[in-house]
């Protein structure tokens, strides 16, 4: 049944559909109105009752119009800073790199450090480049390039130096320093060992933050995105805090976007930083940002043996390791935490790769339940590479959303060469299940990681489909095809999946009277084309609360 125009003519009606509306009551429409942001009506040709003089009509003449999507796990300040330094994540050949850093400290003489970063781990042996290459091309200044997943930098001997870091510099507790044979710094960081240098790089301004910010915005924005969950408020390694340009982006009218922020969790402290988080989400929470969210770090990465796994990593040769990786917050703590945080209304947004860290994770939530009882704090796991099967239905039974990263599941170098053979055949095949979760009945929200992969939803959206790399050559297999997601799951998880975890459900996330018109106009529609050609698909126009915040060529 159409929902009836509500009286008076509509400030924006779109027309000539398909629209999506990702509203399981009624999928799809024609028809859109909009008036004061809202959406008044949806339907066929009954809305166009609401046209009037001063109505501004779009005809979609067939392209898809869907709700705008939601990114449930980014870093934008820092990816627009990326993009105005010495930006790498481009590419993945090492001898462009090179070129692209030496022409960067060529054209910026007078900058202390040259930094940037997001090179990819698979351009070089092990994921592990060297200090010696960069001392060729920059003998004269530091260098600090945190890599595309940001839990690794690569670093100059100058660099080294300045942070007294030698053979006698012990490996931090959180982190890895990697060496020669005879114990000396090769110039590779991991994980905790990357605060040893970050620590040193000079801070960007404000102007320079407010700047990377809303570079950002408009990237996200020129892909469909009109809201996000910042993955890290606070400062933490080489990160600076993104909520003093939040605020100024607010106070100045320039923040177009719904953000919820998520605040760091410091895990070299415990309980008595909660308080402080409680007055942060007090101060910072206003308007179109809002801070109710606790990021844990509960592991590393698997491709540098840091994802904490329930068995050790296999070697070279396939045998059985003494590293089963790393929980950042130690187990019984982590429950403890979750329970406080929960008790105080905050969701908990955990990073959680490995098998371990997601038993962790959910264990840490079942605390929770346990002594708080059922509360509406929305918690979710980010990243999921590995997920024990006997984990899978826990998510529904305690209410823990899985937030995916859909563009990491597909066979590429990074997965086949420095993950696959050291997590062995039982195991790999328990990466990245959609389908699993899906079947165990699983919220499924979506993010992108940017910097660290694509911002694109499509791109996503394509490889969670089809399993595939939109880039792959078309001889390549699908990753474990059996956990593929139909493209109106896929939809879901990108549109009313984030905007559940984002407490954002009840005024966006589906096209539906009453709700936001946070849309989105794609050139054409995927569901009427192969899912091969899903990347395909760009963004025309995106909208929120029916202004156009990017328009394509």
């Amino acid at each position: 049944m159409s929902h009836p125009p509500a009286p008076g003519s509509a400030d924006l009606v779109l027309t000539g559909g398909p629209v999506h509306t990702v509203d399981p009551a009624r999928s799809r429409a024609t028809s859109v109105a909009v008036r004061g942001g809202r959406i008044v009506a949806v339907g066929h040709d009954e809305v166009r009752e609401l046209i009037g003089p001063r109505t501004e009509v779009v005809d979609l003449a067939g392209k898809l119009l869907l709700p705008g999507f939601q990114d449930a796990h980014v870093h934008p300040m820092g990816a627009g800073l990326e993009l105005g330094l010495c930006h790498l994540g481009d590419t993945t050949d090492a001898d462009a790199y090179l070129r692209r850093i030496a022409a960067y400290a060529r054209e910026h003489p007078g900058v202390e450090w040259i930094t940037g970063g997001g090179w990819s781990l698979e351009s070089f042996p092990g994921g592990s480049p060297t200090a010696a290459a960069l001392d060729a091309i920059v003998p004269d200044r530091p260098v600090f390039l945190p890599n595309r997943d940001h839990h690794g930098a690569w670093v100059n001997s100058r660099a080294l130096e300045r942070a007294g870091i030698d053979a006698r510099t012990p490996d931090p507790a959180d982190g890895r320093i990697e060496r020669d044979a005879a114990g000396n710094p090769t110039g590779m960081l991991q994980e905790g060992a990357v605060h040893l240098v970050g620590r040193l790089v000079p801070d960007p301004t404000p102007q320079e933050q407010l700047a990377g910010l809303l570079r950002a915005q408009a990237v996200l924005h020129s892909h469909g995105v009109t809201a996000w969950q910042d993955a890290i408020v606070g400062t933490y390694a080489n990160l600076t805090d993104p909520a003093p340009a939040y605020l100024t982006a607010l106070d100045r009218g320039l923040l177009t976007a719904r953000v919820v922020g998520a605040l760091w969790w410091d895990r070299e402290r415990g309980a008595e930083q909660i308080g402080e988080l409680v007055a942060r989400r007090e101060e910072l929470s206003r308007d179109r940002f809002r801070t109710g969210t606790v990021k844990i770090m509960q592991d590393g990465i698997a491709e540098n043996h840091t994802a904490a796994m329930l068995s050790p990593y296999l070697t070279g040769c396939g045998c059985a390791s003494d590293n089963s990786g790393i929980s950042f917050v130690e187990p019984g703590e982590l429950r403890k935490y979750v329970t406080e945080l929960d008790a105080h209304g905050f969701q908990v947004h955990f990073h959680a790769l490995g098998d371990r860290a997601v038993r962790e994770a959910l264990d840490a939530v079942e605390a929770a339940r346990a002594a708080n009882g059922n509360r509406d704090t929305r918690h979710h796991l980010a990243h999921l590479q590995v997920v024990h099967p006997a984990d899978l239905p826990r998510f529904r039974a305690l209410g823990a959303s899985a937030n995916l990263q859909m563009l990491w599941a597909a066979h590429e170098p990074q997965m086949d060469e420095l993950t696959l053979p050291f997590l062995g055949a039982e195991r790999g095949a328990w990466q990245y299940p959609f389908g699993d979760l899906l079947r165990a009945g699983a919220t499924l929200a979506a993010g992108s990681d940017w910097p660290v992969s694509s911002p694109d939803p499509l791109q996503a959206i394509h490889v969670a489909v089809n399993r595939v790399s939109p880039e792959a050559p078309g001889d390549t297999p699908a990753f474990f095809p059996e956990q593929r997601l139909d493209l109106g799951t896929a939809i879901a998880a990108y549109t009313a999946g984030s905007a559940h975890v984002n407490h954002l459900d009840d005024v966006t996330g589906s096209i539906t009277v009453g709700k936001a018109a946070d849309l989105v106009v794609l050139d054409r529609d995927p569901f009427a084309g192969p899912p091969e050609e899903i990347a395909a698909t760009r963004v025309l126009t995106t909208f929120v609360e029916g202004r156009r915040v990017h328009t394509g060529a």
